[in-house]
């Protein structure tokens, strides 16, 4: 397929991606520049299409990604970007005052409600919260790691059935 003939068959397309970046993004410029980034790589690897294929979907596929990459690389990051008038960065790993008298009760709490489990279910849970993987567990146990599973999850249930949340 000739430049041009690509380049014409991409622009007569490229107004079904507008809802579809809005869609994901939710935002009129975020949008925007995710759909033309996606007309960029779009362009940039036109020896990629296929020529009688579906244009659209592999419009909406590039889009998609660069979407999903895009969001992976937010929740790397860890940052919030704050659309204020100055569209200030911050940075969401900032130290908060903790209060450790609350902390330590709430830990009480917790290991109050761990030995009050019933013993079938306390003890794997126990190595469990020790660090011990499951395979481990129900080998020092002597159990199978089908029941092992079970036991902890059912542990789990009782617990947060015991250890009221804020």
């Amino acid at each position: 397929m000739a430049t041009a003939e690509f380049d014409k068959l991409l622009l007569q397309n490229a107004e079904f991606l507008t809802p579809f970046a809005v869609t994901l993004t939710k935002d009129q410029d975020s949008a925007k520049d995710l759909l033309q980034e996606t007309m960029y790589r779009a362009l940039s690897n036109r020896e990629k299409y296929n020529v009688g294929t579906n244009i659209k979907a592999w419009l909406y596929t590039i889009m998609r990604n660069i979407f999903i990459n895009n969001y992976r690389r937010r929740i790397k990051q860890n940052t919030i970007f704050d659309n204020s008038s100055n569209d200030f960065l911050l940075n969401s790993n900032q130290a908060s005052i903790s209060n450790a008298a609350e902390s330590n009760l709430r830990m009480k709490e917790i290991y109050a409600a761990i030995h009050n489990l019933p013993e079938i279910f306390k003890q794997p849970f126990l190595l469990y919260f020790d660090g011990f993987k499951y395979y481990e567990i129900a080998k020092l146990l002597g159990e199978p790691l089908g029941t092992i599973k079970s036991r902890i999850h059912f542990a789990r249930r009782l617990l947060k059935a015991h250890v009221n949340r804020f």
